[in-house]
């Protein structure tokens, strides 16, 4: 198969079960629901070594929050409730709560719930007060710049990781410019989230290592600079860069539609505009139930 002159190559991706949440973040403007999402989300690209993997999903009008004020959603995921439990408390008390005017509240519909203000409450140091509103129960915690609102819990939903494809490229500026155009068509589809950083893994990696305290190293197949020394190196002599987008999702069909508008933005590039070919991560079963078959999805 090929798009645009960009070899397609016969492989899938394959993604792994998570839990997930997606929680709603305001303030008095975007400027500071912004900083507060941004730093929920920071060092949170892989479950690997940060406990979870968190991105922005879209901006909202006020229309679209709880309260009518300018907001981001966000969504994290992690590999058990319990992790992601712990992570929610983390970043909503100190990434969220901090920044001035913010308020958060659960973004996703679930009869499986995890705490949000309900645990966040204690900060209020006895001062806090709830609130039931249509059935939902909400904290005001009294902090400096006025109240911090929250909502007393969020929903879990099952979510998949690891989606993902690589794209082979002339070189790393090639590759950058097909890529930031990939990420930008994912960013249009709900569910649907980029965690690394700009949405694009420059060292993606392969399960194991051979040293064995390490669960996960260097993807040496893909390494343009050790092809010459790799027995099994998967690449060509005109590859000079490979970069990774790896997707996650709440839901199978927000993977696909990710994976599938992301590959046909970087394709859009081409030959010309150096871009060979396109690849995915798969491990022979090893990593995770759910294959990601790249012919399938650009059918």
């Amino acid at each position: 198969m090929r798009i645009n002159g960009v070899q397609i190559d016969d492989t899938f991706a394959e993604a792994f079960s998570m839990k997930a949440t997606r929680l709603v973040i305001t303030a008095i403007d975007l400027y500071w629901a912004y900083r507060a999402a941004n730093s929920f989300t920071g060092f949170a690209s892989s479950v690997i070594d940060c406990g979870c993997e968190a991105a922005i999903e879209r901006e909202l009008k006020p229309s679209e929050t709880p309260d009518g004020r300018p907001g981001i959603a966000v969504i994290i995921f992690a590999m058990s409730t319990k992790q992601l439990t712990e992570q929610v408390r983390k970043r909503v008390g100190q990434s969220v709560m901090t920044t001035a005017t913010s308020a958060c509240f659960s973004g996703v519909e679930s009869p499986n719930r995890i705490p949000l203000g309900r645990s966040l409450r204690y900060f209020g140091d006895g001062y806090q007060m709830s609130k039931k509103v249509n059935g939902i129960r909400y904290w005001r915690i009294p902090v400096m710049h006025g109240e911090f609102l929250c909502e007393e819990t969020t929903g879990v939903v099952p979510a998949i990781g690891g989606g993902n494809f690589l794209v082979m490229a002339k070189t790393s500026r090639h590759g950058l410019a097909a890529c930031r155009a990939a990420v930008k068509a994912i960013s249009r589809i709900l569910g649907a989230g980029t965690t690394f950083p700009g949405g694009i893994v420059g060292s993606g990696s392969k399960i194991g290592s051979r040293y064995p305290f390490l669960t996960a190293s260097t993807n040496h197949r893909f390494c343009p600079t050790i092809k010459g020394l790799v027995s099994d190196t998967e690449l060509t002599g005109e590859v000079g860069s490979v970069l990774e987008i790896v997707v996650n999702g709440i839901d199978e069909r927000a993977v696909r539609l990710a994976m599938r508008d992301g590959i046909r933005a970087a394709c859009a590039f081409g030959p010309k505009k150096g871009i060979y070919r396109v690849s995915a991560g798969q491990y022979g079963g090893k990593l995770g139930p759910y294959h990601f078959h790249l012919h399938e999805l650009l059918k």
